[in-house]
C-alpha cells in the first residue's frame, strides 16, 4: 500500500458508510480510505499498518462507541502514529467531550454531525489538516536527509534553518542511526565534512553547508525582482507576515525580508492555545505555513535568509543595504524584527550553545533528546509550551525557575497541563550556576535561592527561555527608541525632546509611524506592544492601511 491511509472509525454502519463515501469521493486519488467498526479494531488496524511500514495520515473517530470512546482511540493512537492528524466526530451533545479531548488527546479538530454539505463543512477542514500533515511528514527513505552529530552546533544551525523555513527533512544522528554511516561512506563524506545534506535526486550532497547555500540549492529566490517597492517589510514574524498578506492584497508592490526564516519567535512555539479561530490550538510552524502560503498566493515577494544591515533615507526613499551587500529601494518600510533571545550568563553556557544548550528550539531538537533528561530554564509561556512538547520525547523534563511558582508568569492552562504530565517536574527558587561537559552538555550546577546550596546533576540538554531584547541594530539612529531600545511610534514620539529636532513634517506622525516619515514599526519591536501573536497580526495589518495613507501624501 503506497498511498497514506485515512482511517475512519464508527460503530454505526450507516454513518461509517456515509463518511467513507464522502472521503473516497474527495481523497481516493492520493489516499487509501479504510474503516473500522470499533475502537479496538481501529487500533489493531493502526498497528498492522505500522508493521507493514505504511503511513497513517489521519484518524477520524466517532466519540460514543461501545467498548472504547473515540477520545481514547485517538489518545492511544498517538503511541503508534504520533504525527497522524486526529479528528473526533461528535454529536451536538458531545461538545464537552471534544473540548476535553483537545486537552488530553491533543485532538486536532472535532466535526459535528451532520457534516452535510461536505464541500462546506467537511472537506475544507480535512484539506487543511492533510496539508499540515504533508508538510511535517516525510518518508524516511525519501526527500532531504541531514546527517550529523546530535551535539554539533553546525548540525543544530542547519536543522533550525530547515525547520524554520518549513522544509521537511529526515535527521540522522551518525552516532545513533545505523544507516547514517553507510550513507556517508557511499558518498565519500568524511566526519570533518559534517553535517551533510543529501538530496533525493540520485545522490547529490552538500557538505557542511551554510544556510544560504541550502536555500540556493533548494531553489529559494534570493534576489529582489524589482528595483523599487511600495512597501518593504523587514522581519517575518506575525506582524511582518500579516503586513505582507494585507500589502499584497491591497495591490502594493510588497517585499518581505528575514535574516533567518518566517515565523519569528511565534514560529518556534510548539502550541499556541489562545489564537482566535483554532479551538484545538495551532503550532507556530503551522500558523507560519498558512501565512506564508497566503502572502505568496496574493503576490507578496519573500526573500530568506536575507537581512538588512543598514538603512539610509533620501528624498523620502529608503535605501536598504542587505546582508549580501546588495541594495533595494522602497517608498515605505515596516520594521518588524521583533526580539532576540537573551544569553544565559551561567559559566560554560556560551561554550555549549548548539551542543546541548538551545535557545528556544524545542521543536527542532525534540527528536534528538528521546529518552534523555533535559532542563527547561524559564517560567513564561514559551518555557511551558516547550516543556510540554519536550515531555513527549524526553525521559524527564525539569523546569528551573527563579520564582516561587509558575503562577506569576505562566498562563493557567499551561500550568494545568504541566501538573498533569508525569515526567515534568518544576524546581522553583532555583537557577543554573554552571554547565560542563566534554564537547556537549553533561553536567550542570543547580543553585538553591533558599539556602545557597548547589547540586551537581547530570543532564543531556538545556532549553533556555529567559527573556529577550529588541532586534534593533540595523535601524538608523534617527528612528527614536525608548530607554530599553524599543522603537517609539505615533503620539508617543511627541513627549521625546529629540523628536522636535528630527521630525520635519507639518503633520503629526501616523499611528505606528516612527520618527522617520514612512518608516513604521509593529510587533514586539515597538514600544508599548502587547507581546501577543494576535496583537502583532493586528498591528501588521494596520500598517498597510497607514502606509497607503502615507504614500498618498507623498
Amino acid at each position: 500500500m503506497n498511498k497514506p491511509v485515512l482511517l475512519i472509525v464508527d460503530d454505526d454502519p450507516q454513518v461509517l458508510a456515509a463518511v467513507r463515501r464522502d472521503f473516497r469521493s474527495r481523497y481516493r486519488e492520493h489516499y487509501t480510505v479504510m474503516s473500522a467498526a470499533s475502537g479496538h479494531e481501529a487500533l489493531a488496524t493502526a498497528n498492522e499498518l505500522k508493521r507493514r511500514g505504511d503511513s497513517l495520515a489521519m484518524l477520524i473517530s466517532d466519540q460514543r462507541m461501545p467498548g472504547m470512546l473515540g477520545s481514547e482511540v485517538l489518545t492511544r493512537s498517538r503511541e503508534v502514529y504520533p504525527q497522524a492528524r486526529r479528528v473526533l466526530l461528535t454529536a451536538y451533545s458531545d461538545i464537552e467531550a471534544a473540548v476535553k479531548a483537545i486537552n488530553e488527546a491533543h485532538l486536532d479538530y472535532y466535526l459535528s454531525k451532520p457534516w452535510s454539505p461536505p464541500e462546506e463543512r467537511l472537506f475544507p477542514v480535512v484539506d487543511d489538516l492533510l496539508d499540515a500533515w504533508q508538510a511535517e511528514c516525510l518518508p524516511e527513505a525519501k526527500g532531504l536527509r541531514l546527517v550529523g552529530h546530535q551535539w554539533s552546533p553546525r548540525s543544530h544551525a542547519i536543522k533550525g534553518f530547515l525547520a524554520s523555513n518549513l522544509i521537511s527533512y529526515h535527521w540522522m544522528d551518525v552516532d545513533r542511526d545505523s544507516g547514517a554511516r553507510a550513507l556517508l561512506n557511499a558518498a565519500g563524506v568524511g566526519d570533518d565534512e559534517l553535517p551533510a545534506l543529501f538530496f533525493d535526486d540520485g545522490g547529490s550532497v552538500l557538505r557542511n553547508p551554510e544556510a544560504r547555500q541550502v536555500a540556493e540549492r533548494l531553489g529559494r529566490p534570493l534576489s529582489a525582482a524589482f528595483d523599487v517597492y511600495d512597501l518593504v517589510i523587514v522581519g517575518a514574524g506575525p506582524a511582518g507576515l500579516a503586513a505582507a498578506v494585507y500589502g499584497a492584497s491591497e495591490g502594493l508592490r510588497t517585499l518581505l525580508l528575514d535574516r533567518h526564516a518566517p515565523g519569528g519567535q511565534a514560529g518556534t512555539s510548539s502550541r499556541i492555545e489562545n489564537y482566535l479561530g483554532f479551538p484545538a490550538g495551532v503550532s507556530g510552524s503551522e500558523l507560519t505555513r498558512r501565512a506564508v502560503m497566503q502572502a505568496q498566493r496574493l503576490g507578496a515577494e519573500l526573500l530568506m535568509p536575507l537581512g538588512v544591515t543598514r538603512v539610509s533615507i533620501e528624498g523620502g526613499y529608503k535605501r536598504l543595504t542587505l546582508t549580501d551587500g546588495r541594495e533595494i529601494v522602497t517608498r515605505a518600510m515596516l520594521a518588524a524584527t521583533g526580539m532576540l533571545c537573551r544569553e544565559h550568563p551561567a559559566r560554560g553556557m556560551a561554550d555549549h550553545t548548539g551542543a546541548g544548550v538551545y535557545y528556544g528550539a524545542a521543536t527542532t531538537e525534540a527528536a534528538g533528546i528521546a529518552g534523555r533528561r533535559v532542563l527547561v530554564i524559564g517560567g513564561g509561556n514559551s518555557a511551558g509550551q516547550g516543556a510540554i512538547y519536550l515531555s513527549r520525547h524526553a525521559r524527564e523534563v525539569q523546569i528551573v525557575v527563579r520564582r516561587e511558582s509558575l503562577r506569576e508568569s505562566m498562563s493557567q492552562y499551561l500550568i494545568e497541563q504541566i501538573e498533569k504530565t508525569p515526567n515534568i517536574q518544576v524546581r522553583p527558587r532555583t537557577e543554573v550556576e554552571w554547565v560542563e561537559g566534554n564537547g556537549r552538555v553533561e553536567r550542570v550546577g543547580l543553585a538553591s535561592l533558599e539556602d545557597g546550596s548547589c547540586a551537581n546533576e547530570e543532564v543531556d540538554a538545556l532549553f533556555v527561555f529567559i527573556g529577550t531584547r529588541p532586534c534593533n541594530d540595523w535601524i538608523p539612529p534617527s528612528v527614536l527608541r525608548d530607554g530599553r531600545g524599543f522603537v517609539l511610534t505615533g503620539r508617543d514620539l511627541l513627549a521625546v525632546e529629540a523628536y522636535l529636532r528630527i521630525w520635519k513634517e507639518t503633520r503629526e506622525p501616523l499611528p505606528l509611524e516612527t520618527s522617520e516619515p514612512g518608516v513604521f514599526a509593529a510587533g514586539d519591536l515597538r514600544a508599548g506592544a502587547m507581546n501577543r501573536v494576535a496583537s502583532a497580526v493586528g498591528e501588521g495589518s494596520m500598517v498597510v492601511w497607514l502606509a497607503r495613507e502615507y504614500l498618498a501624501l507623498t
